[in-house]
């Protein structure tokens, strides 16, 4: 197909390989744009076995989806690289991005680089991330459905996810320490609906391989537990959009700022877009997914406004 004139390599980079990441560039790929995904192979919910709530994907791994991803976007042309991005230059209708020592150039990016999730330092917690010690109740509520369920606060967001626990089970524990100090009316709403409450801080978290058995507080006591819900502080992996100095916003839980980004995913830079974990850390693989997708057409669509402008002024005064 014949292409616009561009100095750009690539019509679009999308930087990440994660679901949001591939739905972006299955969507541009088909719309015939010349695409490249980097990725750094470094997805959110590596740490777990199995996705749950992915309609057509239930119970399937998330390494097995985006493999097949990675299939899918190559069908359509798309090119994936492993790679870790530097950073990324402004030069006007061209963006440079830095990755491993190299630079690619493009008309137009898409970030969907996801975030980490630094997890509260409590013993034994860390490497049960994923498996018996969880974040979402959508994700994972169903497989320790009435079960013995802790929730280890980290910010004033833990009180919601509390409440939500408790549609899952019946015997949930709410270690509280981490809100520095339970509102009275607050505790009176929770115990209302059985959720008992420990103030002493948790130290560790205890069990056999990735199990978790009990947790231990700070006053030597021991909760018995069959699984804990936590909330690590979201850090985006966006350093290298640094120079650009895109638009922030503080997300309401007070957790941090991220890239601000409208519902197609447009930021304040009018050649990048964003998906995902990097912009909503609250954001599931089929919310990831549908996020992609919207990204990837809001980015098409730009492009194909720019395509009739080029040509247009590219025409001799004659011909226009």
């Amino acid at each position: 197909m014949e292409t616009v004139n561009s100095s750009a390599s690539w019509d679009v980079i999308v930087i990440g390989g994660g679901a949001a990441g591939l739905s972006a560039a299955l969507l541009l790929g088909r719309a015939r744009r010349r695409t490249l995904v980097i990725d750094a192979g470094s997805p959110r919910n590596r740490f777990a076995a199995h996705m749950h709530g992915v309609l057509g994907n239930e119970g399937a791994s998330p390494s097995g989806l985006l493999r097949r991803g990675r299939e899918e976007v190559a069908g359509y042309g798309v090119e994936t690289r492993d790679g870790a991005v530097a950073g990324v230059r402004d030069e006007g209708d061209v963006l440079v991005v830095a990755v491993d020592g190299a630079e690619e150039r493009t008309r137009a990016l898409v970030v969907a680089s996801g975030i980490d999730d630094d997890l509260p330092a409590v013993a034994g917690l860390a490497e049960r991330w994923g498996t018996s010690v969880l974040h979402c109740p959508y994700c994972h509520g169903w497989e320790v459905r009435d079960r013995r369920l802790a929730v280890l606060a980290t910010s004033p967001a833990s009180l919601h996810q509390a409440k939500m626990v408790r549609q899952w089970s019946d015997d949930v524990v709410l270690f509280s320490a981490g809100l520095g100090g339970l509102d009275p009316s607050d505790e009176r709403l929770l115990r209302a609906r059985g959720i008992e409450i420990v103030a002493s801080p948790a130290v560790e978290v205890l069990g056999e391989g990735t199990t978790v058995s009990a947790i231990r507080t700070a006053d030597g006591a021991e909760i018995p537990v069959d699984a804990v819900f936590t909330g690590g502080r979201p850090v985006p992996h966006d350093g290298f959009l640094d120079d650009l100095r895109l638009a922030r916003a503080d997300l309401p839980s007070g957790l941090g700022s991220f890239v601000q980004a409208d519902a197609t995913g447009r930021t304040s830079h009018p050649r990048i877009w964003a998906a995902g974990n990097v912009v909503n850390p609250m954001a599931t693989v089929p919310m990831a997914i549908g996020a992609g997708a919207m990204a990837g057409a809001g980015v098409n669509g730009t492009l194909v406004e720019e395509d009739f402008r080029l040509v247009a002024g590219a025409l001799s005064p004659a011909a226009r």
